[in-house]
């Protein structure tokens, strides 16, 4: 049964965009190391650590990576 879509970004989809836009050898290295502003000086991995969601998060990324429309 399919899960009903409240407008939030599971953490899988999140990881699942993360390799869409970043490739599977730059996305965790990006989350890993990539400081962004936008999560207030933490890295991808900090911010869902300290539970942003990831829905925010991912849109922080894509506004820092001028991701494409159809990946945002």
């Amino acid at each position: 049964m399919p899960v009903p879509h409240t407008g939030r970004v599971r953490v899988s989809e999140f990881w699942e965009r993360m390799l869409a836009l970043h490739g599977a050898a730059h996305a965790e290295s990006y989350a890993r190391f990539q400081v962004l502003t936008g999560l207030e000086g933490r890295t991808v991995e900090q911010a869902l650590a300290a539970g942003v969601a990831a829905k925010e998060v991912w849109r922080v990324v894509c506004e820092a990576t001028g991701a494409p429309a159809r990946l945002r």
